[in-house]
C-alpha cells in the first residue's frame, strides 16, 4: 500500500495539467501547446468513438499511451482483487423496496463483511437500513442502526419488527460527538456508500474507540466541510497534491450505469448550458465561464431559445432581440464535442485519484493499528464505487 500510494502520488501531481481543471471553462485542449499531437489526435475522432473509448478502458488506455506513457502504468497500479460472488440464500422478502442493482450491491457487500465472523454490527447512516437488514438475517446476529432521519428510523424500524429481525434504529447525528457512544469495541462498524466526511467521521471514530472493524465503500469524496480536501495519513499530509471539490468531484463522473435516456438527457443540458455560455461571453465580453442554476427536466423539452431566456434571467442578462439562437447552439455543440475529448484525457486519471483517496484511508487506519484489504465487492457495470475497505484491529 505504502509503495502503491507513492507511486500514484508521484504521477498524480507529474500529470495535473490533464486532470486538474474544470473542463467547461475551456474553449481549447490546456495542453495544446505541450502535446500538439495528441491534440491532433482527438481533433481527429469522432464523438461515438470518444463515447465507445471511455466504454472501455482499456482499449482507451492502449490508444492514449503513446502520448501520456504512464497510462498503463496507472491501470496496473489500480488493480484490486475481486471478490467471489455471493452464493448465499437471502431470505425472502427482506429486498422489498430496493431496486435490484442496489440489491445486488448490498447482498455482495454484506458477504464481504461477514468474512469477520462478527456478530455486533452498527450500521453507519443506515436509512431505512438495507444493508442492516441482510446483516441481521443472519443467526446470531444484532445489528445498530444509526440514521439522522426520523422517518427513514421509524420505517426501518417498523420493517424489521415485521420480519421479526434483530434491529434497533437510533436517530442520531454521525457528526455529533454524541454518535461516539455507539461504536463499541466488539463491534463491526459498515457504511455502503456514505458521502464524504460521513465515512471519514466513522473511521476517526472506529480508530478513537478501538472498535474491532469496520468495513466502507467510499463515495462522494466532494461533500466536505472544508474548501479542500484534508488528508488523513502521514503519507497524504506530505503530498504536494492540493485537492478542492472540484478535483474531488473526478472520480464520480462515470455513467456505466446510466440508462440512454439519461445519457441523452446529460448531452442535451451540457450543449445547452455550454451553447449559453458563449451567448453570455460575447454579450458581457468575459472569458469566464458562467454556471446557471439546476434545470428540471421537463424544461429541456422547450428548447434551446428557452433554456438561454430562462438562464438569462436568472443571472440577469439581457438578450438582444436578434440574438442567432441556432448559431449558439452550434456552438454548444461544438464544445460539447471538445469537453467530451477532455474528459475522455481525464479519465485516464479518474480511478487513480480515486484509489489514491482510498489509499490514503487505508494508511490512516494502519497507521491506527488495523490490518486494511482493499478489494472489488461488485462489478463494475453494478456500480463505480465498488471499492471496499476492510480494516480489522490487529491481533483480534
Amino acid at each position: 500500500m505504502h509503495r502503491r500510494f507513492s507511486t500514484l502520488d508521484s504521477l498524480l501531481f507529474e500529470s495535473r495539467v490533464f486532470w486538474q481543471h474544470s473542463l467547461y471553462h475551456y474553449l481549447d485542449f490546456p495542453w495544446r501547446e505541450q502535446l500538439p499531437e495528441l491534440c491532433e489526435w482527438l481533433d481527429s475522432q469522432t464523438l461515438q468513438h470518444v463515447i465507445d473509448l471511455k466504454n472501455n478502458p482499456d482499449q482507451l488506455t492502449n490508444e492514449i499511451s503513446q502520448w501520456i506513457p504512464y497510462a498503463k502504468q496507472l491501470r496496473d497500479l489500480c488493480e484490486l482483487p475481486d471478490l467471489p460472488t455471493s452464493n448465499k440464500e437471502v431470505r425472502r422478502g427482506l429486498d422489498v423496496g430496493v431496486p435490484g442493482r442496489k440489491w445486488h450491491q448490498i447482498n455482495e457487500f454484506a458477504a464481504a463483511a461477514e468474512q469477520s465472523g462478527s456478530e455486533n454490527w452498527l450500521e453507519w447512516c443506515a436509512g431505512k437500513g438495507y444493508l442492516g437488514r441482510l446483516l441481521a438475517s443472519r443467526p446470531t446476529s444484532t445489528v445498530t442502526s444509526l440514521e439522522i432521519q426520523a422517518q427513514l428510523c421509524t420505517d426501518g424500524q417498523a420493517f424489521a419488527n415485521e420480519q421479526s429481525l434483530d434491529m434497533t434504529f437510533i436517530e442520531a447525528d454521525a457528526f455529533s460527538s454524541s454518535s461516539l457512544q455507539y461504536i463499541q469495541e466488539k463491534q463491526h462498524a459498515v457504511a455502503l456508500h456514505a458521502c464524504g466526511d460521513l465515512h471519514v467521521t466513522l473511521l476517526k471514530k472506529v480508530a478513537e474507540v478501538r472498535s474491532e472493524a469496520v468495513s466502507i465503500s467510499p463515495c462522494c469524496y466532494h461533500l466536505i466541510q472544508t474548501e479542500h480536501y484534508q488528508p488523513l495519513s502521514y503519507e497524504a499530509k506530505a503530498s504536494l497534491l492540493r485537492l478542492d471539490k472540484q478535483d474531488l468531484r473526478l472520480p464520480l463522473q462515470e455513467t456505466v450505469t446510466a440508462g440512454q435516456r439519461t445519457v441523452q438527457h446529460r448531452i442535451q443540458e451540457v450543449t445547452y448550458r455550454l451553447g449559453f455560455d458563449s451567448l453570455q461571453r460575447a454579450i458581457n465580453q468575459s472569458s469566464c465561464y458562467l454556471p446557471v442554476p439546476s434545470i428540471k427536466k421537463s424544461q429541456l423539452s422547450e428548447g434551446f431559445s428557452a433554456f438561454c431566456l430562462w438562464a438569462a434571467n436568472k443571472k440577469g442578462i439581457t438578450l438582444p432581440d436578434d440574438t442567432d439562437f441556432s448559431y449558439w447552439l452550434k456552438c454548444g455543440e461544438q464544445r460539447f464535442e471538445l469537453v467530451e475529448k477532455m474528459d475522455l484525457v481525464q479519465q485516464v486519471f479518474k480511478r487513480p485519484l480515486e484509489l489514491w483517496l482510498v489509499l490514503d484511508r487505508a494508511l490512516f487506519m494502519k497507521e491506527k493499528g488495523y490490518e486494511v484489504q482493499l478489494d472489488h465487492f461488485c462489478e463494475r457495470e453494478y456500480t463505480p464505487r465498488n471499492i471496499l475497505l476492510r480494516a480489522r484491529l490487529a491481533n483480534k
